[in-house]
Order: C-alpha cells, then sequence, then structure tokens
C-alpha cells in the first residue's frame, strides 16, 4: 500500500516562500497599524485601514502556504524556465528612460516618444497607428491633468504644456 497522499516538504518551495513573505509583509502592515493608532468603527485613527489590510494580508498568506504545505508546489527553477527577459527589460528601460527626461523636457515632450517606443517594440503596432496613439494618447491625458483636474506637470525646458 502505497501512500501517495503524503507531500513531501521542500525548502525550494516557491509557494511556500512566497507565503511566508507575505506573512511576514502582513505581519509588519499590522504592526503599522497599531503604532498609528487604530481609533473605533465610528472614530477610524490612521492605522485603522492598514491595520485590517494587514489582517487579510496574512489571511491571504496563510491560505498559500496551507495549499503549499498540503499539495506541494513548484521550485524555484520552474518558475523561471523558458522566461523570455527581452520585452520586460525594453518596457524597464523606457521608463527609467522617461523619468531621467520629464523634469528636463516636460510631460508631453517626454511621454510621446515613449509611447512610440512601447508601441513600436513591446507589442508592434503599424506605424500609421502608432504615431496618431502616441500623440493623441498623451496629449488627451495632458488636457484632463493639467485643464480638469488642475495638476501641475513639468513643462520642461521648452516650457511646452
Amino acid at each position: 500500500m502505497s501512500n501517495d497522499s503524503n507531500v513531501k516538504i521542500r525548502l525550494n518551495n516557491s509557494e511556500l516562500w512566497g507565503g511566508l513573505i507575505g506573512l511576514a509583509l502582513g505581519g509588519f502592515v499590522i504592526w503599522s497599524g497599531l503604532k498609528l493608532k487604530l481609533g473605533t468603527i465610528n472614530d477610524p485613527g490612521s492605522g485603522y485601514v492598514l491595520f485590517y489590510t494587514g489582517i487579510l494580508m496574512c489571511l491571504f498568506a496563510g491560505s498559500i502556504i496551507i495549499a503549499a504545505l498540503s499539495e506541494g508546489g513548484p521550485t524555484f527553477g520552474s518558475r523561471w524556465q523558458n522566461t523570455r527577459w527581452t520585452k520586460p527589460v525594453i518596457v524597464i528601460a523606457c521608463l527609467i528612460a522617461f523619468a531621467f527626461s520629464l523634469d528636463t523636457f516636460g510631460f508631453l515632450l517626454s511621454s510621446i516618444p515613449l509611447m512610440v517606443l512601447l508601441l513600436r517594440l513591446v507589442d508592434p503596432v503599424r506605424w500609421p497607428l502608432a504615431i496618431p496613439i502616441a500623440v493623441l494618447v498623451p496629449l488627451g491625458m495632458w488636457w484632463i491633468l493639467k485643464r480638469l483636474l488642475l495638476i501641475q506637470l513639468p513643462s520642461g525646458i521648452f516650457e511646452i504644456g
């Protein structure tokens, strides 16, 4: 009689470690909420929502840990097998370039090239479609943020926007 229902606890179980990290993070959020004072339901303090969010985080992390212990889980190596890194690296590089160019060139002159790069490199869109989208979406966002919501955006050295 074989006992296949026993799951061997492995130290390289990625779901177990993810749950443990989530549990630790939830504990930190609970501690932070308590430090900020909870208050009452009728007069909540600044830590009220934080405290209960931490409890939810701990409950969810606990369910992940229980599932990892009872069913097992994939190893760390299997999670990263056949991973393609080119597109995430391109997006990160574009966002870093955007962050550095935002103050210098302003919102509009920084976001239009960002949109062109993302539309052409990540999931290629035809040029006749990419250019209008790359110009109209930042212009629309600029109008909503600057005119409707009255949010101050960086205008850059050319004072555009």
